[in-house]
Order: C-alpha cells, then structure tokens, then sequence
C-alpha cells in the first residue's frame, strides 16, 4: 500500500486524505501535475494535398452524383485507393458538402389555386366517386357538379367508368341549363384522367370556362365536392351496395332532390341550396328575422342579449381565400 512520509512516521494515503478532508482521486491526481497535450500529428491522417486531391475527384463531373461509397467501390474497380469512405465523408463535411449527391428530376411548382364567389354560377366544382355495385368487383361511377357558393347541385349523372366524353356532356349540359354566358365559370377539380381529358379541355374553350386544377396530393384544394360526398354516404339510407346501375341512378334522384330542396346546409346559415342558388336567402333571412323579433316582443327577459339577430347566407365563398 502506498505511504506518505511525515515526521519519520508513515501514513497510508486513505488515513491522510481523511485527515486533509480530501478524496484520494485528489491527492492521486496532485502528484502527477498537468503536462502540455501532446499536439504531434496523428501518424494516419491525410496530408493537406491528399484530401484536396479527395475533394477534387468527389467534387468532379465523372463522380460529383455519386455516394462516397459508389466512389469508393469505383476506384476500387480501377485499382487505386486514396482513403476509407468514412474519410470521403469527413472531407465533404468540412465543406458543408454532405447532401443529396444524385441527380434528381425536380418536381414542377404548382400553383395554388385561388377562387373566389360572390354569387351563383361563378365558381363550380366536381369531382368523381366510386360506388360499389351489386357484387365486390363492380363499381359505378358518380360524376357530381356543385356550385360552391350555393352548394347546390348543377349536374350529376352515373356511368360505369370514368370519361372525359361522359365529363363533357354533364358540363355541358349543365352549362346550358343554368343559362351561363361565356366567360363567366370557372370550373375546378382535382387532376384525374377525365378532369384533364383533351375532350373536355375543348369544350372549356369553346365555352369560354375557366378550368382550374388541384395541386397535386393536396386534397384541401377541392372541399366543397368532398364535403358533399361526405353528407351522401354517411346518411343512415346509403346502401352497402346498389343491386343495378338503375338502383343507383334512383337512389342519387332522391338524394339530389333533397339535398337542394330540403337540406339545410351549415355552411348556408341552415338555408337550403335551392334558396340561396335562386336569390330567395334575403326573403327567408327577413322572414326569420321576424319571427324572432316577435318572440323577442313576447319574451324579453329570456334574451339577455337583446334582440337576437338572424345570420344570413356567406357573401363571399372560396377556395384557398386570395390574397387581395
């Protein structure tokens, strides 16, 4: 056991470091004082022209989409060796090079589409949906055109697969029905096969229509035929499955009709599509007005607000609200 030396008598280091009140890792470490690090070059690293000559071929036009490894494994191929691929990615490090080195086909920037509706059959929107048929590998296609500011449904139809011919003459039809002029709608949709069709693309310049296009992926940017969708399959008599394309054809008649004559819609301050499609909101708003003005007269004290006042239909109604 280690001793000190004091007064001819000795020690063990533990007694001592107890007596000083200090820890043996304390006295250890003061009897062998701090010296100088030892800076001598690592015997392995790379010279300064060595990894320029590394940065030089990594950064070259033959090897500058290549991973380290690729490179690595390449001059292998060709019988040379200039360092590990740990080394490789040390040197680009240092230079904030370390990224994606392949290159890679850049996607287009879309435009965010932009609409806004002050009034009936300015903006429309549409969009397709599957609906099962009578067995599991039969499917029905349901093409449906909603004007985003009334939410009422302008056109609809059933076919068993997906067109741009059957596209056009919905659109068109509709168009014709609703006694639209020229360059008035826009039309918006998200990008599937019919919706981009060369066929339909005509008809939307011989009619002067605007056509307007999702981005791609983002489904925020086609709401109102979402939403719709969303009301039509979730109410309690939506079938699992129609028995005939005729099934499905009756069913939607009865659906439509309710959903522009009866429903009242949320998003309308609970008026129907039909009301407010037709300009009969402000009739409806009034009339509703005085019903509560009446029951305000006869009851005061239950309104500790005042006169309540009736919400009217949205002004203004869009998607991805423009800027200015």
């Amino acid at each position: 056991m280690a001793v000190a030396q004091r007064n001819k008598e000795q020690f063990t280091v533990t007694e001592l470091c107890r007596t000083l009140g200090i820890s043996r890792s304390t006295w250890y470490r003061r009897q062998k004082p701090k010296t100088a690090p030892d800076r001598r070059k690592a015997p392995r690293k790379l010279t300064e022209t060595e990894r320029t000559n590394v940065l030089g071929l990594l950064t070259s036009d033959e090897f500058s989409d290549q991973s380290p490894a690729a490179v690595h494994a390449q001059l292998l191929d060709d019988g040379r060796y200039l360092c590990s691929t740990r080394t490789m990615y040390r040197i680009l490090e240092a230079r904030k090079l370390v990224k994606q080195r392949r290159h890679q086909r850049k996607h287009p920037v879309y435009q965010k589409p932009e609409l806004l509706a002050t009034g009936p059959n300015q903006v429309w929107s549409w969009d397709i949906t599957r609906i099962k048929g009578p067995q599991s590998w039969i499917f029905y296609e349901l093409y449906v055109v909603i004007d985003i500011f009334s939410r009422y449904i302008v056109a609809w139809t059933i076919a068993e697969r997906e067109s741009g011919e059957q596209a056009k003459a919905l659109i068109d039809s509709a168009f014709e029905w609703q006694g639209i002029k020229e360059n008035e709608l826009t039309v918006h949709s998200d990008r599937g096969k019919a919706m981009t069709s060369k066929c339909l693309a005509d008809l939307y310049g011989e009619l002067g229509i605007v056509r307007s296009l999702n981005r791609p992926h983002v489904s925020n940017d086609n709401p109102f035929s979402e939403s719709q969708f969303k009301t039509l399959k979730y109410r309690p008599d939506y079938p699992e499955r129609f028995g005939s394309i005729e099934d499905a054809r009756a069913h939607m008649q009865r659906f439509f009709e309710w959903y522009n004559t009866e429903h009242h819609h949320s998003g309308l301050a609970m008026m129907t599509p039909e009301v407010v499609h037709y300009g009969k909101d402000k009739a409806v708003e009034k009339q509703r007005q005085a019903v509560m003005d009446a029951a305000h007269a006869a009851h005061p004290e239950r309104f500790v607000n005042g006169t309540p006042k009736v919400n009217g239909a949205p002004k203004q109604v869009w998607i991805n609200k423009p800027a200015a």
